[in-house]
């Protein structure tokens, strides 16, 4: 008895719950998806007078966020797994009329722009149909069955026709919402072309991360053969050299006995410094905000520092970001001639974004082989991007942006 009781508990709390979903995905079609299709639809004529090229990628990147948003329902509700087909952001992207034209031209040149403005029209209707059923379903299916039948018996020959639709309310509506999932994931989802391009940018990304590893790791060779490796040479040919001579000179000896100890704490150092160059101690005890600020101490010019994080990078991305902050202010210490630089980190949209800026002399262009476009490959294994504007005369503003989830949002 208890079982069946305990049963029907579970059933009753599982009917509220798909209803309850149902009803915010009635809502979220009408109440969103009506102002964002007109708001991009009447934008986009103000395209030819100049004035369009603010509301066109305000309207259109919100109508992306509300295609995201289904997609994250159709996931968590309805374990239907719909991919992003969205082209990646372009790298020349910045602030500015010519940033603007750029998104604007990003935007209206995907497809998969128009499709989500196509499935935004359609779901209106159907979204709201098939959002609703379930509720509408054990509203009226109850309410026959209460107003139409028990107090009217006369009514039997609609008793099919209220249970019907209570049986769909109870037991049909996780399945109703499972094809509303459905339905959003044939004009949501990427096309096969899509998918053929974002494997290819997959395998090119793969590709500039396993140079960028590679690069690294001859790196740390070279260090080691140059630095580490050549000082314990030394330090066993002292030591040879003061066993042979200790009987007769022991003095030399102990001079070679101290050649040998100094060669060993230069050895350590060079492994020290080896080690931080791999991944900094100060980065996995303090974090990425904790790391940048231990960085901007050791530089002989001021760094203003802006850092807005509610929670810590994965790892990896954490390291790239790291590098590649260090790699910029490398950069303007050694080469921009500049009194000042600031950094400025912040999570924004599921992106990481970083703005390095510096008052320097300007001019900086990323070259083949140069340190930006090593950046630019560590940065893309993780389908982040490197924007650089440096006008001659300055100031250099870089600004990178890496796609993550913080712990603490995941949590």
């Amino acid at each position: 008895m208890s079982d069946s009781a305990s049963g029907v508990r579970r059933l009753g709390r599982l009917t509220l719950r798909t209803c309850a979903r149902g009803l915010v995905i009635a809502v979220l079609s009408v109440v969103p998806g009506i102002p964002l299709f007109v708001a991009s639809i009447l934008s986009l004529p103000l395209l030819a007078v100049g004035i369009g090229i603010i509301p066109v990628p305000m309207s259109l990147l919100a109508v992306r966020r509300r295609a995201g948003q289904q997609r994250r329902l159709a996931l968590e509700w309805s374990r239907v797994s719909i991919a992003t087909p969205y082209r990646p952001r372009p790298h020349e992207v910045s602030n500015g009329l010519i940033g603007r034209l750029q998104r604007c031209k990003w935007l209206l040149t995907d497809p998969a722009t128009w499709r989500d403005l196509l499935w935004i029209l359609v779901d209106m209707p159907v979204g709201v149909a098939l959002g609703a059923l379930p509720a509408f379903g054990i509203v009226a299916g109850v309410v026959g069955l209460l107003s139409g039948v028990w107090l009217n018996p006369g009514h039997l020959k609609q008793l099919p026709l209220f249970l019907g639709l209570l049986l769909v309310g109870v037991f049909g509506g996780p399945r109703v919402l499972k094809a509303h999932a459905q339905f959003s994931a044939v004009l949501l989802a990427p096309t096969r072309k899509e998918l053929d391009a974002q494997v290819g940018r997959l395998n090119e990304s793969r590709s500039q991360a396993v140079d960028a590893s590679a690069a690294e790791l001859r790196r740390i060779e070279r260090d080691l053969h140059d630095g580490a490796q050549a000082r314990l040479v030394s330090l066993g040919m002292s030591i040879g050299l003061a066993e042979q001579v200790l009987r007769d000179d022991p003095d030399l000896a102990l001079k070679l006995l101290a050649e040998a100890r100094e060669s060993s704490g230069q050895a350590l150092t060079d492994l020290r410094h080896l080690v931080r160059g791999i991944h900094p101690p100060v980065l996995a005890e303090r974090g990425l905000e904790g790391a940048i600020r231990a960085l901007a101490l050791t530089l002989p010019l001021p760094v203003d520092l802006r850092i807005e994080l509610p929670g810590r990078p994965p790892a990896p991305v954490e390291s790239a970001a790291y590098f590649a902050v260090a790699e910029i202010l490398a950069n303007v210490v050694k080469h921009s001639a500049a009194r000042s630089a600031w950094v400025q980190l912040e999570y924004s949209q599921a992106r990481l974004i970083a703005i390095i800026g510096d008052d320097g002399a300007g001019g900086a262009v990323p070259r083949i082989g140069g340190g930006l476009r090593g950046i630019e490959r560590r940065l893309a294994a993780f389908d982040g991007v490197i924007a650089v504007t440096s006008p001659v005369g300055g100031p250099t503003v870089v600004t990178m942006e890496l796609p993550c989830e913080l712990s603490l949002a995941r949590t």
